[in-house]
């Protein structure tokens, strides 16, 4: 990688819900720093790292019905049959779940993994347990979204972690997504689960690492010659 592609991926845009947390510990620093010199550093540093968190960088997304692709930034941290939370009101029957991990350090711009109209939007209160563990997904607060995709509705649900306060959705009822498009963030640390009906096939290995709207999670049908992207 060039020094100037270095740059690029590394000074991206910052996501609006960002700014204001950058500017708040930016003002705390200063206000250590009349304290104690060496605290207005550390806050300086602490500040970098907020915005890193709020990155927002431009995706390019593969447009193909048959695809399902990552929602969020993160580690593939389970691939299993589960019934999907209740409140979603897909039945009871299991589908394929594939779950993606954030850390503090991942990206936390959460993107549709098809496209699609959103049919249903369910926030549930709930604890604040490592996101890691397979019982958040049931236990965690959590915001979920359906998505009528043309092989039928898949869920997808943004969980909190331990360190995490605040899911937030702009997407709502019967809004049409692109596959890749924004649709939710969640602040410090979580997860998010996709659920997918049958004939889904998984493209990912647990430990692997996912990129939103780049990395494709699993596929619907045979495999096929290559794909328009989307950039955005």
């Amino acid at each position: 990688m060039s020094l100037v592609d270095t740059v690029r991926s590394t000074l991206v845009p910052i996501h609006r819900e960002g700014w204001k947390f950058v500017a708040g510990f930016f003002v705390v620093s200063l206000l250590l720093g009349l304290l104690w010199t060496p605290l207005m550093w550390i806050g300086f540093v602490l500040t970098a790292w907020c915005a890193y968190f709020f990155r927002d960088p431009e995706r390019l997304t593969p447009q193909d019905d048959d695809l399902v692709i990552s929602p969020a930034d993160g580690r593939v941290s389970a691939i299993a049959l589960m019934t999907p939370p209740v409140e979603l009101e897909l039945g009871d029957q299991p589908m394929l779940r594939i779950s993606v991990f954030m850390n503090v350090f991942n990206c936390h711009v959460n993107r549709a993994p098809m496209r699609g109209r959103i049919t249903r939007v369910a926030y549930r209160a709930g604890k604040f347990l490592n996101a890691d563990l397979d019982k958040a997904s049931q236990e965690n607060e959590r915001n979920g979204l359906v998505i009528e995709s043309a092989h039928g509705q898949i869920g997808v649900v943004q969980i909190a972690g331990l360190v995490a306060r605040r899911i937030l959705c702009w997407s709502t009822m019967n809004d049409h997504l692109d596959a890749g498009e924004r649709f939710g963030l969640i602040r410090f640390g979580s997860r998010l689960d996709v659920f997918l009906p049958a004939g889904a096939q998984p493209r990912v290995s647990v430990g692997q690492t996912a990129i939103a709207g780049e990395t494709v999670l699993a596929e619907f049908g045979s495999a096929k010659g290559p794909v328009v992207s989307r950039r955005g």
